[in-house]
């Protein structure tokens, strides 16, 4: 596994880091905070992997399919992509007190819920045997809170999209981040070169350029740690200079960290 950590960001990547994590030296760790809401439900899973983070049907693969949309304020114009949420309904007759893991891969523009889920991810809140029953509820209430995402063994990836055109557009997503983090800004540069390119969040959790480097690629990127940010980088060629679309490169870098976002209050 090759990955380091750099003391150093580049001017754009820092104004980007300061705007997108200004919290407050007082506010409370995320992770610890739960969140009373309400949660409503997809009948078909396929609506949420085909979502505005731009996981596609990869996402189906994602917490054995328990997918959420998010409201804004937990998508965070896309940042919130691939964060993961311990839910738990409130209904004591048919809910579990373990609750269920899910994965953010979709926009929730309701009012009325923080959360669409999966039809899976919503029957996995249920005591055993009651999942159908829960399901006839429609809206049910909840708590959550972020906890960290798990791929076990696998590292952070790279996709290749399919409207990437060499030598002049390259279009990739971030998949497998695991942790409790969120990527807020991307680099890139030909291996070997001190020339860092910086990459813009599309949408989703899609990031795009149309400076491309020549030759073997590699990324750095920062990730949200503690207050502060913290930048990541492969040391290894992740994308060939014959880097093909549709194709998923393995970074190296496994990303573990948490981050103790400002969410005062609670």
């Amino acid at each position: 596994m090759g990955f380091g950590h750099i003391k150093f960001l580049s001017a754009a990547s820092l104004l980007f880091v300061i705007s997108m994590l200004s919290s407050s030296a007082e506010a409370k760790e995320c992770g610890k905070c739960v969140f009373q809401s309400k949660a409503a439900f997809f009948s078909s899973p396929s609506a949420l992997s085909s979502g505005a983070c731009g996981y596609g049907s990869l996402a189906l693969g994602f917490s054995g399919g328990n997918l959420a949309a998010a409201v804004p304020s937990v998508y965070k114009n896309g940042a919130g992509c691939g964060a993961c949420f311990l839910i738990k309904c409130k209904n004591s007759k048919l809910c579990s007190k373990e609750g269920t893991r899910i994965v953010v891969t979709d926009l929730n523009k309701s009012n009325e819920t923080d959360f669409v889920l999966s039809s899976d991810a919503f029957k996995a809140m249920a005591t055993k045997g009651m999942g159908d029953s829960l399901l006839k509820h429609g809206i049910v209430d909840v708590d959550y809170r972020r906890v960290p995402c798990d791929y076990k063994n696998k590292n952070l990836a790279i996709r290749v999209e399919e409207s990437s055109n060499k030598p002049n557009y390259l279009a990739i997503k971030f998949l497998y981040q695991g942790g409790q983090t969120e990527i807020v800004a991307v680099d890139v540069a030909t291996v070997g070169a001190a020339n860092w390119n910086f990459m813009s969040r599309n949408y989703g959790a899609v990031w795009d350029t149309s400076r491309v480097p020549k030759g073997a690629l590699q990324f750095r990127f920062v990730v949200t740690q503690g207050f502060d940010g913290l930048q990541l980088w492969a040391n290894k060629a992740v994308l060939p200079a014959d880097w093909k679309t549709g194709v998923i490169y393995d970074t190296g870098v496994k990303v573990t960290e948490i981050a103790q976002d400002g969410c005062y209050p609670c």
